[in-house]
């Protein structure tokens, strides 16, 4: 049964065009749908919430490659380092989210979702993807933890997808996000190596975007057309809903180089992402 209907969605991809590819990909995507209980904020709040503990973490353990990936080294997180992490996110549990204003919570989601994943990927290692770790439902239904509820907040147990597509995108609404959340995987956009705070982020935003679409992993050109991440397809509605407004927002962020690669394509030929874990040790 699963053959054929992997045989059959290959057929209505040749039969639809690239196009409609990106449509049938955004399918099976999660949708932005608002939790509202998240949408409290104090806009004149000065509370700040301490990061300077993953801030730690993420200096000793995220490897820059000189291929433009940052690699984490999660089989030498020694035990003392596992039980900080472990007390960061317990300290993230104690905040009132609803007393912050929004840039600090943009911070505190986006910080959280990152380190909720560097965790269970610590926690499962060694493995040759986060796809393989099934926690009970994944990205778009499949293997993987984001369908897990993996922490509490404010009463609330929340997942990765809770993080991502409940909270941050209908928020938000805002496609640099994208490129903020780590899915510990090669094709995805880099995990910084500071934690985002509500001072920094949206210049943090903007550099993520501008590394993302200036690699490989985001914009390729090739003799047939340019080869975009998945990212693009899966989530198209963020980025302007058709493949005009995704390269118009990939021009936003391009540098001279890629803008050359953008002129010198007809087309976009393909979608790609490498779902290998970005592991320090390989």
């Amino acid at each position: 049964m699963k053959h054929r209907f992997f045989r059959l969605l290959a057929a209505v991809i040749l039969a639809v065009g690239l196009s409609g590819f990106t449509a049938l990909e955004s399918l099976f995507a999660p949708s932005a749908d608002l939790w509202p209980k998240w949408e409290a904020h104090d806009p004149s709040s000065t509370q700040t919430v301490d990061h300077a503990a993953w801030g730690k973490f993420l200096k000793t353990y995220v490897k820059p490659g000189g291929d433009g990936v940052n690699r984490i080294a999660y089989g030498t997180v020694n035990e003392a380092d596992k039980k900080s992490l472990h007390d960061y996110l317990a300290s993230l549990r104690q905040v009132n989210v609803a007393s912050l204003s929004r840039n600090e919570q943009l911070a505190y989601w986006i910080n959280l979702y990152n380190a909720l994943t560097v965790r269970v990927v610590v926690h499962f290692y060694p493995v040759d993807s986060i796809q393989d770790i099934n926690l009970t439902g994944g990205l778009f239904g499949g293997a993987g933890p984001w369908g897990k509820d993996l922490i509490r907040i404010n009463g609330e147990m929340i997942s990765l997808n809770d993080i991502e597509h409940r909270i941050l995108r209908p928020i938000w609404r805002d496609p640099r996000l994208h490129y903020a959340v780590n899915c510990a995987s090669v094709g995805c956009p880099n995990l910084a190596v500071t934690p985002y705070t509500a001072a920094t982020v949206n210049a943090m935003l903007n550099k993520a975007a501008s590394d993302y679409v200036n690699s490989p992993r985001g914009v390729r050109h090739t003799s047939n057309g340019l080869i975009l991440s998945k990212i693009y397809a899966w989530f198209s509605e963020d980025f302007g809903g058709s493949e005009t407004m995704v390269l118009d927002h990939i021009a936003r962020h391009a540098s001279s180089d890629t803008e050359v690669k953008i002129m010198r394509s007809t087309n976009i030929a393909a979608y790609e992402y490498d779902w290998s874990l970005n592991d320090a040790m390989k």
